[in-house]
């Protein structure tokens, strides 16, 4: 094989690396870009506005009147909850809200959870289980999570009397207790 061969191929594989480098790094790129503006982003945020949603309430285990959720509670505090049965953390997190529902129930303080589960049974079942005493709207057609663009389950909203968001939070561990505690009470009247 003479030299120039040698320098041919060489060269043919240097501007192939070349090239496939180059193509690697705009794919990376791309996919860097594409991941940045994948970021989960949600419908309402602190500062703004709730959404106005009509549900339908459950009372003694069957479908009630719609309400509106915001105008329903208008002039107090209110915690919204969306959960389903499925979810592991609600499993944990009913209980603890009903708790703390009711230890500021008497200074205007409201929890509201919505229930996302496509099957009232479902959610009648997980209830069996964990009773609350807070109000529970039912949403079987998932139009909270689609119009609020949730990305986990639970995803709570601490609703001033205004009808603004105050705080959000997503997802729940036993570790959020007292942070959630300390932002309700830090919000109620004295």
């Amino acid at each position: 094989m003479s030299t120039g061969s040698l320098t041919t191929k060489t060269a043919s594989r240097t501007s192939v690396t070349l090239a496939t480098h180059r193509f690697v790094n705009k794919a990376l790129a791309l996919l860097l870009a594409m991941t940045m503006l994948a970021q989960p982003t949600f419908a309402v945020e602190v500062g703004e506005s709730l959404p106005k949603l009509s549900l339908p309430l459950l009372i003694d285990g069957a479908q009630s009147d719609r309400v509106e959720l915001g105008s329903a509670y208008a002039g107090k505090l209110v915690y919204v909850d969306v959960w389903a049965s499925w979810c592991g953390p609600c499993r944990q997190s009913m209980p603890i809200l009903n708790d703390i529902r009711n230890e500021f129930a008497d200074r205007g303080f409201e929890v509201v959870a919505v229930n996302v589960d496509e099957k009232l049974s479902d959610a009648l079942k997980f209830l069996r289980k964990r009773p609350v005493d807070y109000p529970i709207l039912l949403d079987p057609k998932g139009t909270l999570p689609r119009t609020y663009e949730l990305v986990a389950m639970p995803t709570s909203y601490l609703i001033g009397p205004d009808g603004v968001v105050l705080y959000k939070h997503v997802g729940f561990k036993k570790s959020d207790v007292d942070n959630i505690r300390n932002t309700i009470e830090a919000f109620l009247p004295e």
